[in-house]
């Protein structure tokens, strides 16, 4: 028998909804028990998908419940610092919702005390787990394209009004599309490459009516020579290239988004699902290499993506049986970039990485 660890949910919004208890409730030794929910009608559609969970009105009939052994923040960005340093003074241990922090200062701050508390905290980068990631991955190990000299990808997205009933769309602390979107591509990009040389950035607001920054273009550049392009905008109709890989032999470019947002939209769960995260054939990157004097080019077929993955290391690592894979060190380094971008931007000149104050 597996060790049941039992799960609290703060928050029920599309994070909680979409992306956490349908992932939480596929991954053995992992119990949904109860799930903080406010809005009638998400209080409604938890019960009902949910049964086995108890749905309460209050962040402290989780945080107080000496049965809960694992606390996911999935609420607005500007509480991730209060309501994950609760859950672990609380004794508790924590899956922060991406944007990890508002600064690098609060990130900082959890991981020391989760260090004091001796509990595991990690950050939902659930999008290492993407299919078109996972692909990305095995490209540059297996070293076809040669010597990397260039990676740019992209979140493109067409909204051309800003939703009027989201705290996503209000000029508050940690809420832009580089925080939102933002957050995952810096976040791929630093588990490739590591922490860069210098920081460039332009963010923009072009929606009409819009208060965030809906736009953003950055750029990472490493001693290397390596050049990291990380764009995404809301005003894209035709999306380009998720991913474009240059190297000294050859090109990989892959079109089209992981397909598990989608179902899990649809209200598709993995634990039901065949083929969870297969990708169909017309959305596969294609290579064109160069391989000892034989010029190759084709498609190859994308991993199969699945965030469970990411639950699964989770309760393996608080089991103590494998490595925790998305180090809050280096959730902290995202935080940190886009603020360097926001600076950069802001300046209108590069900035070279500075990891800043408060390292624990």
């Amino acid at each position: 028998m597996r060790t049941i660890l039992n799960v609290g949910l703060l928050g029920f919004g599309m994070a909680g909804r979409v992306f956490h208890a349908p992932i939480i409730t596929a991954v053995e030794g992992l119990q949904l028990r109860k799930i903080r929910a406010g809005r009638p009608e998400s209080v409604a559609l938890a019960q009902e998908r949910y049964p086995q969970a108890e749905v309460v009105p209050d962040d402290q009939c989780i945080l107080q419940d000496d049965t809960i052994d694992l606390v996911v923040v999935a609420t607005t960005n500007s509480t991730h610092f209060s309501l994950a340093k609760a859950a672990l003074m609380a004794g508790k241990h924590v899956i922060v919702e991406k944007p990890f922090t508002v600064t690098s200062a609060e990130a900082s701050e959890l991981m020391a005390l989760a260090k004091s508390q001796n509990k595991l905290l990690t950050v939902y980068h659930n999008r290492r787990w993407d299919s078109d990631f996972r692909t990305v991955q095995k490209v540059l190990k297996s070293n076809m394209l040669g010597r990397l000299v260039e990676y740019e990808a992209h979140f493109d997205r067409f909204r051309q009004a800003p939703k009027a009933d989201t705290w996503k769309e209000e000029a508050t602390p940690g809420t832009s599309l580089l925080y939102d979107l933002g957050s995952h591509l810096i976040d791929q990009a630093l588990y490739l490459f590591g922490p860069p040389h210098e920081v460039w950035a332009d963010l923009r607001i072009q929606r009409t009516g819009s208060q965030i920054v809906d736009n953003f273009d950055v750029t990472l550049s490493y001693k290397n020579g390596l050049k990291v392009i990380l764009k995404a905008g809301m005003l894209v109709k035709q999306p380009g290239p998720r991913f474009i890989l240059s190297g000294e032999q050859g090109s990989f470019v892959k079109y089209g988004l992981d397909v598990q947002e989608a179902a899990l939209k649809s209200g598709l769960s993995p634990a039901s699902t065949v083929d969870w995260g297969v990708e169909p054939a017309e959305i596969w990157g294609r290579v064109s290499t160069e391989y000892k004097d034989l010029q190759i080019t084709g498609t190859i077929e994308s991993e199969a993506g699945d965030y469970r993955g990411f639950y699964q290391n989770v309760y393996n690592a608080i089991m103590g049986q494998e490595e925790l894979v998305v180090k809050p060190e280096q959730a902290r380094h995202t935080i940190r970039v886009i603020e360097l971008a926001m600076q950069s931007s802001l300046e209108g000149r590069r900035l070279l990485y500075e990891e800043g104050p408060s390292l624990p």
